[in-house]
């Protein structure tokens, strides 16, 4: 089918035009989610001007797309910012090619991997293809294409800039007024010559692959042929005894692993430090190595269910009861990894990294449990499924916990309960943690209420800088305005915390007599 031309250019340049409105020298807000919005409705309305309809199946994407987009400007930790950039972009592709198939739920691994390198692919070529169809078109039924209409114009502005600048140089020979608004109309080309020129190009380069996106989407995306639906991609060639080896052999290893976790960590602190170990010297060892086992061990159970040869009922029980080993063995580990990080919390506090780790595990776990469901139901394909669920569960999770505002919920309360309060590391985390620290700075007792508050007045002296240049409208952050506003109705309680900057630019506070340093990671203090 063909498409439009002018209609085509014209929607992707406009939303091109918006992605610099919305951007250019402007702080991340509430711009991302309008630009994807921009995006969705140049898509939806070239479908609809075109009678192109797109499949049920692919409208349920916008579900979370909406969701994760949203999300950029109300959830301000960094990580969790960038899940939910992420996540909305590849929903986003996801939904331009599935656009009228719609048969992503049938998708396998290599039906992902196969979109992407489509979408992309389209996206670099579509547009040329396009273009030299429309002019041969044009040249056929004898009307001349847009590029052919646009030299006479070219030509007569090359024509006539020099005409011009003879008759300008004569006028501002003849009048000081013209000749000062003349040179300063050429001093400002001078100075933003070469950002419009810049701005011009990627504005240019970004319409350019908005319609071959467009294009993929609207006359491409019903082409979806599923790898390996009929037969295999790639024809099992492993056979089960060798599987078996591999399985058992690596069964055996993790049996061993976790018959001693039973005895030397499940079975309590006396049997640890009988080794020479303290509690929280052995919860610090090992728990990234764990989960990255898990991944592996997943991994591994995945590419050799993709390999072996099962060809009769006793074979494939074998192989299924040492994948099932395997995969109860991997959670017991998990779980170990997981009574660990909860350890090494409870001795040294709560991190955004070791939040980010636990998190992870729970969706890595059900993912496991999921593979193992799978392979016993011999529907293997539908792990990738299971793996797209997983990706954005995993982003929901860190959205709803609001991973730096539990942090200072737990750090405050392990400090009630006797430990160290590392206020240098409240001060760090993002304006998502300031709500929950107000809260507890109106319920604390004397000591943790003063580094918590000497906290605070640290962000508001920086916020109440930051209000000195006024943030554009594109550039608007729930979580930066909810901060912000509260810091503002406590500023009163905040300013027995006095707040300066030294010789060197650093923000300082002094808390109890003493002056200390309000942000030290950003000095390397």
């Amino acid at each position: 089918m063909t498409v439009h031309s002018t209609r085509l250019w014209l929607t992707a340049l406009f939303v091109a035009w918006a992605f610099d409105f919305l951007f250019w020298e402007k702080a991340p807000g509430i711009s991302f989610a309008i630009f994807m919005a921009l995006c969705l409705g140049g898509g939806f309305f070239l479908a609809w001007r075109e009678r192109i309809w797109p499949a049920l199946c692919s409208l349920w994407l916008l579900l979370p797309l909406g969701f994760f987009a949203v999300m950029t400007f109300v959830r301000a930790e960094p990580f969790t910012t960038f899940v939910n950039y992420l996540l909305t972009l590849v929903l986003m592709a996801m939904l331009a090619h599935t656009f009228r198939g719609g048969h992503w739920l049938a998708y396998s691994l290599s039906d992902y991997a196969q979109g992407l390198v489509r979408l992309s692919t389209n996206a670099l070529i579509r547009p040329l293809l396009f273009l030299r169809g429309t002019q041969r078109n044009k040249e056929t039924d004898g009307r001349l294409s847009p590029l052919r209409r646009l030299v006479p114009f070219l030509r007569g502005a090359l024509l006539a800039l020099p005409i011009v600048a003879v008759f300008a140089a004569l006028l501002a020979s003849a009048d000081p007024v013209f000749a000062r608004r003349l040179e300063d109309f050429l001093s400002f080309l001078q100075v933003n010559l070469l950002e419009y020129t810049f701005r011009a190009m990627y504005i240019l380069v970004l319409a350019y692959l908005l319609a071959g996106i467009y294009l993929h989407a609207l006359t491409a995306s019903q082409d979806e042929r599923l790898i390996g639906l009929e037969k295999p991609w790639l024809t099992p060639f492993l056979g089960v005894t060798e599987a078996a080896i591999i399985l058992g052999s690596v069964d055996l290893l993790f049996a061993v692993f976790v018959g001693i976790q039973f005895r030397y960590f499940f079975g309590g602190q006396a049997n640890i430090t009988a080794e020479g170990f303290t509690y929280a010297e052995y919860a610090r060892r090992g728990f990234g190595e764990l989960v990255v086992v898990a991944f592996f061990s997943q991994m591994l159970f995945l590419g050799l269910s993709t390999v072996t040869r099962r060809n009769v009922s006793r074979e494939r029980a074998l192989f299924s009861a040492l994948g099932a080993g395997l995969v109860v063995l991997v959670v017991v580990i998990l779980v170990s990894a997981y009574q660990r990080l909860l350890l090494y919390e409870d001795a040294y506090g709560f991190t955004r990294l070791r939040i980010y780790t636990h998190v992870f595990m729970v969706w890595l776990a059900l993912l496991l449990l999921g593979l193992l469901g799978l392979e016993l139901t011999r529907r293997l394909r539908a792990f990738a499924l299971a793996a797209l669920l997983s990706a954005p569960g995993f982003g929901l999770s860190l959205n709803l916990l609001n991973v730096d505002s539990f942090i200072a919920r737990q750090n405050v309360a392990r400090a009630l309960a006797g430990a160290e309060l590392d206020t240098a590391y409240l001060a760090r985390l993002s304006d998502d943690a300031i709500p929950t620290l107000i809260q507890l700075h109106a319920i604390l007792p004397s000591t943790q209420k003063a580094e918590v508050g000497a906290t605070l007045a640290c962000w508001a002296a920086s916020y109440e800088q930051q209000n000195n240049d006024e943030r554009p409208w594109q550039s608007f952050h729930i979580s930066y305005s909810r901060a912000q506003r509260l810091l503002e109705a406590h500023r009163d309680e905040l300013a027995i915390y006095p707040v300066w900057q030294d010789e060197r630019g650093r923000w300082m506070v002094q808390l109890e007599g003493k002056e200390h340093n309000c942000f030290p990671i950003w000095w390397g203090d």
